[in-house]
């Protein structure tokens, strides 16, 4: 008879698509399957769905695996109530009893939180914040998600939902973010907001860029990028522009949380020296003397392509141990 492997399941429930997968202890991803998040007719019938993924994963390999509970990174997950609460980018609006849901078909453990609370504890257990105890993990995505941890602890708040950094105003009146309010960082410091960046210099100036030859409509962050490595003078200033923002923000969150470092994650992440060079410039230029040279900027030591699992999964797994 095979041995037992013990084994959590890791979600990551995104707007269009949904991916799991189960995790061992060392953070080994054994297997993994993905599910739409749109087209049900009832968030019933999407856990029904999600269930049986999560099933036929338990029994799709010779492995003999123990479920130990589930793990949920979520938009508005709240660990406290185990909901999902009035998500703006889900078909299902209203307070969502995911967690509630799970249990009952498999009667474990079940745990939500928001998919930046996930990746700061799956960079806690698995990635490059094991022996740190106060850092910052910000998800650089079409917005800008943050978990903090705090003394070894992750920070959820009176409500469950703190840390919401990227919904710090950073500019008066400044531009209209999803949230309702003006000026969010995530409208500036995101995929998005360096999309917006672009576009206000294409209209505001007469510099001379390639971009200029591009279909606004059609281009990404990745072609600003790519634009920039190329030395184009206009997607440089864009990358630094979004630079000393994220710079100058990290700088007021260091005078509050004091970190030892702040990890950047996702797509925006992947600049590397575009974004993350000059950002720790901008906020050492800007720090109180007392923290200058205790806090640094690294990239995430999670795949971006495992992250989401592995940080759901890590919600059972620091209960567990």
């Amino acid at each position: 008879m095979a041995e037992i492997k013990n084994v959590t399941a890791g979600i990551d429930i995104g707007g269009t698509n949904t991916v799991l997968g189960l995790v061992d202890r060392n953070g080994n991803i054994l297997s993994k399957a993905a599910i739409a998040t749109k087209g049900y007719n009832s968030f019933g019938k999407y856990i029904n769905i999600l269930s049986e993924k999560i099933q036929m994963l338990l029994n799709s390999k010779s492995d003999n695996f123990e479920l130990k509970g589930i793990g949920i990174g979520a938009p508005n997950g709240n660990i406290f109530r185990g909901t999902i609460e009035h998500a703006a980018n889900l078909d299902w609006k209203g307070v969502l009893p995911v967690a509630g849901l799970l249990k009952k078909e498999f009667n474990i453990s079940v745990k939500v939180t928001n998919d930046a609370n996930a990746a700061a504890l799956g960079e806690k257990l698995f990635g490059n914040a094991k022996h740190i105890d106060n850092f910052i993990e910000i998800t650089l995505g079409t917005g800008l998600g943050s978990g903090i941890f705090a003394e070894g602890k992750l920070l959820y708040g009176h409500s469950g939902f703190a840390g919401e950094l990227g919904h710090v105003i950073v500019k008066e009146n400044g531009r209209q973010c999803g949230c309702g309010r003006k000026g969010c960082l995530e409208t500036y410091v995101s995929a998005t907001g360096l999309l917006r960046t672009v576009k206000e210099l294409l209209t505001d100036t007469e510099e001379v860029s390639l971009i200029r030859n591009t279909d606004f409509y059609t281009l990404t962050s990745k072609d600003i990028y790519d634009f920039a490595k190329k030395g184009d003078f206009l997607a440089l200033k864009a990358f630094d522009f979004t630079a000393q923002i994220l710079g100058k923000a990290l700088a007021d969150f260091t005078a509050v949380l004091s970190p030892e470092k702040i990890f950047l994650f996702g797509g925006l992440a992947e600049a590397g020296n575009l974004l993350l060079k000059p950002a720790e410039t901008y906020m050492n230029e800007n720090l109180l003397t007392v923290y200058k040279n205790t806090v640094s900027i690294e990239k995430s030591g999670l795949k971006h392509g495992e992250a989401a699992i592995l940080g759901a999964a890590a919600l059972i797994w620091e209960d567990i141990g």
